[in-house]
């Protein structure tokens, strides 16, 4: 991720590094979040090119760019050819968001007949052309840093840019929601309320926003490096769960990271 610091303004260089930001299959919210951040975002853009941002801005600057940021899951043929495309032309790729890390909520149909799904959606079916899979963009491509949640915390984004800017390792979050709760003073509540919670194997991010308004977490930053997920899972049965519940508990935002899925499956393989 130095390649961007390292490069000096010469004659044939652009004084800036480029920013291009794409959307495969998604709700917008991640690119939502990066026009949210207001007054960060000036101060940033005077340090980079905003190259292509259809979201933002009309205008569009030709690749190869220093940094893409990739919001959005592969769900059509034509996504895949595409991605490879950008992966070509972009320096640093970056994923942003549950959908382009983990699948996000449209990979609930990875194991379902997406053909029954489109025949009950769509009014004409036959115009329709889908994958059975909504997958993350690391599926396919190599990417360099992922940006975790639904949609992403907009501090870290303006961390990882800043930190893609100066050449250095952005620092993200490692621990799980389970340690932002106590950070904040929040009671767990699984023990305080019997309320099912993926906190303790999802990825902090969020500064535990659901527990903080006794919800249980529903896990949209994926999982926690080294996760728990079979302890937890066993802690929802004794709550009452049955494991068809709980497998559609880690199904959810980010069902397709490794961990949730495996756990998901083993209790309910169908």
């Amino acid at each position: 991720m130095s390649v961007i610091a390292d490069q000096a303004p010469t004659a044939t260089t652009r004084s800036n590094p480029k920013l291009a930001v794409w959307k495969f299959a998604s709700c917008d919210g991640c690119q939502l979040s990066l026009l949210d951040c207001e007054d960060e975002l000036l101060t940033v853009a005077g340090h980079i090119d905003i190259a292509y941002f259809p979201e933002a801005s009309s205008a569009l600057i030709e690749g190869p760019y220093d940094v893409s940021l990739v919001e959005g899951s592969v769900t059509t043929e034509h996504e895949i050819e595409r991605i490879h495309d950008i992966r070509a032309q972009s320096k640093v790729l970056v994923t942003i968001g549950a959908c382009a890390t983990a699948g996000g909520i449209q990979a609930l149909r990875n194991r379902a007949d997406i053909a029954e799904f489109v025949s009950i959606v769509y009014a004409h079916p036959s115009y329709v052309s889908t994958l059975a899979t909504s997958t993350p963009i690391a599926d396919h491509v190599d990417v360099d840093l992922e940006l975790r949640g639904c949609p992403i915390d907009r501090s870290q984004l303006i961390e990882a840019i800043a930190a893609l800017l100066t050449g250095r390792p952005a620092r993200l979050p490692t621990t799980s929601v389970c340690v932002e709760c106590k950070a904040r003073g929040t009671p767990c509540v699984m023990v305080a309320l019997g309320t099912p919670c993926l906190g303790p194997v999802t990825q902090g991010g969020c500064n535990a926003l659901c527990p903080a308004y006794q919800r249980g977490c529903y896990g949209c930053f994926g999982p926690m490096e080294s996760p728990n997920t079979g302890a937890l899972a066993d802690w929802f049965s004794q709550l009452g769960m049955s494991d068809a519940a709980i497998a559609r508990c880690l199904r959810g935002y980010a069902g397709w990271g490794q961990s949730f899925e495996r756990e998901a499956d083993r209790r309910d393989p169908t």
